[in-house]
């Protein structure tokens, strides 16, 4: 009887192959995946009320050559109200109260007003699944995002949701409504880490097109979160 021998080329590109598709998880149907976020996602609804973070925001004008560096603590009450408690400013004014002052006032009427309305929900955006990708050596899925209004604080952009948590990873994208005359377009990606269970925002980068004076570009690093004890099940902080 012949022996059939595999030609070792043949082997070796059965054996790529098979690590390829090993390496290739299954995933749930995407109707599963936004069942299993929208889940996660009401779940951390009532544990950020109470929390505080450390702020740093960073802003420049390139047009202008004008720059600032404002350090600060975040809080967010038991009833959801934002305020900041500024600790320091470093640069020019001009970027402290045209860019950074009015960057805070946004970022609270928005966190204030945030109802159902502003949600990253089925309610709000028809989402369009594009498959499983790694995002910074994490497991993803990925959903593009097309709001059903054009309302302030919406965007069309991309959602990662993470594979094991089912928590937001990341969001990009282009708000559909301008918060101003002034300005012509408002790109931006924000990044989020799980603390204590929790989608918390970590860095957030934006770029503003302004109708006078060009860009102004905005990055916001996150750190030192602290929950109160009955929010997150008696762990006092969570620290970067």
């Amino acid at each position: 009887m012949k022996s059939f021998r595999v030609p070792s080329t043949a082997l070796l590109l059965w054996a790529l192959t098979a690590g390829w598709l090993a390496a290739e998880p299954v995933a749930p149907e995407p109707g599963q995946i936004l069942d299993s976020y929208l889940a996660a996602w009401r779940a951390q609804q009532d544990r950020l009320p109470g929390s505080t973070a450390a702020v740093s925001i960073q802003a420049e004008m390139p047009r202008l050559r004008r720059s600032g560096r404002l350090s600060a603590l975040r809080r967010i009450s038991r009833l959801g109200r934002v305020t900041y408690d500024i600790l320091r400013f470093e640069g020019d004014n001009s970027i402290k109260n045209q860019v950074i002052a009015r960057y805070l006032s946004a970022e609270t009427q928005v966190r204030e007003s945030a109802d159902a309305s502003l949600s990253v929900t089925p309610d709000n955006y028809k989402f369009s699944y594009k498959g499983w990708r790694e995002l910074d050596g994490r497991g993803v899925y990925v959903f593009e995002l097309k709001p059903r209004k054009k309302r302030m604080g919406l965007f069309r952009g991309t959602l990662w949701i993470d594979r094991l948590t089912y928590l937001p990873v990341r969001e990009a994208g282009r708000l559909v409504k301008n918060p101003s005359i002034f300005i012509k377009k408002v790109q931006f990606t924000r990044d989020y880490e799980q603390r204590g269970g929790l989608a918390v925002v970590s860095r957030l980068e934006s770029t503003v097109e302004t109708r006078l004076a060009g860009p102004a570009r905005i990055a916001v690093q996150y750190a030192d979160y602290r929950f109160a004890p009955a929010a997150e099940g008696g762990i006092a902080s969570e620290s970067h």
